[in-house]
């Protein structure tokens, strides 16, 4: 491993570096540095020179960090952004700013919040973007962490408990986390599927065909883990990665999916759609947003996570009076 003369080093060098590591693209990371494409591309290859390491290699229209990027980028961000809040010292002042935030959440949790996120950016930031990212995984710490995303939203049943053994245990968890709202899951189905007329019970439930909105891809989910604590299980014949999928799959066939009771509304096709209550008992989803505790410590992202906060709020304000 080649060690930089750390006098003659260049720093600038990591301000290209950090940006090229949270875009994956280097024309997007010349546009937020105000360079040119090739001056990225030659401030790169110094910084390859200086760490004797690739750093990025090419992939599609994109970018792929190497191992050694990925171990480096955590630290050199967090240093740079206490460098910008030591020399820019203040707080974050939505109305001036142009911060544009990552966001990673499911379609379904998207439908619900970002009207209200765009609505709160329109009126109080209308500097600020937002990029919202598919959510692909129930453990999004990973990505948190290497600085892919800013703010995590979903069900992350494993992650909390983790958390929440850590405390117990006396030590610092590196995440902190918001309860959003609770969601109960229903049946659903096309409104003249046979099982939309008459209860629902657990044995015409496992003798349907099912369908499994899955983001990781896995044929098994807590509905699964449900029915095989009742010695019962059931027939996935397809597995998506989207609610939205989901949706329109069932409305124009025979098969059964669970879905967000609330989701229903927000798919533009409630008017197809039947729901029934499941036939067994399932703990509430709780939805909560997640973030790096470094991120934290930032002005910036207390606004959005109090954003994403209002938003939740106003979209479920209905359900709670």
């Amino acid at each position: 491993m080649v060690v930089p003369n750390f006098r003659t080093f260049d720093l600038n060098l990591l301000r290209v570096f950090d940006q090229v590591m949270a875009e994956r693209n280097l024309t997007r990371a010349a546009h937020n540095l105000s360079m040119t494409q090739p001056a990225v591309s030659n401030a790169l290859n110094r910084l390859r020179d200086a760490l004797g390491d690739k750093l990025v290699v090419r992939s599609g229209y994109g970018v792929e960090p190497t191992p050694r990027a990925l171990a480096l980028w955590p630290a050199v961000g967090d240093a740079l952004r206490q460098l910008e809040g030591a020399l820019s010292p203040g707080q974050f002042v939505a109305s001036q700013a142009n911060n544009t935030f990552v966001l990673a959440m499911a379609d379904a949790t998207a439908a619900e919040l970002m009207p209200g996120l765009v609505e709160i950016i329109e009126r109080d930031a209308p500097g600020v973007s937002m990029r919202v990212l598919p959510l692909t995984t129930r453990d999004p710490r990973k990505l948190l962490d290497e600085g892919a995303v800013d703010l995590a939203v979903g069900f992350f049943p494993a992650v909390l408990a983790d958390l929440t053994a850590q405390s117990q245990a006396g030590k610092m968890a590196a995440f902190d986390h918001q309860r959003l709202y609770d969601g109960r899951y229903v049946c659903v189905m096309r409104r003249e599927h046979p099982l939309a007329l008459g209860p629902l019970t657990l044995e015409r439930f496992c003798a349907a065909h099912h369908m499994l909105v899955s983001f990781s891809g896995r044929p098994y989910g807590f509905i699964d883990e449900a029915l095989a604590a009742l010695g019962q299980k059931r027939r996935i014949v397809l597995t998506v990665n989207q609610f939205f999928t989901a949706g329109r799959v069932v409305a124009q066939s025979d098969l059964l999916t669970v879905l967000p009771r609330h989701f229903v509304g927000t798919t533009g096709m409630a008017s197809e759609l039947a729901f029934r209550e499941l036939p067994f008992e399932v703990p509430l989803v709780h939805v909560d947003s997640l973030w790096h505790h470094r991120q934290g410590q930032r002005s910036e992202h207390a606004w959005l996570r109090l954003a994403v906060l209002a938003a939740a709020r106003k979209a479920f304000q209905g359900e709670r009076e």
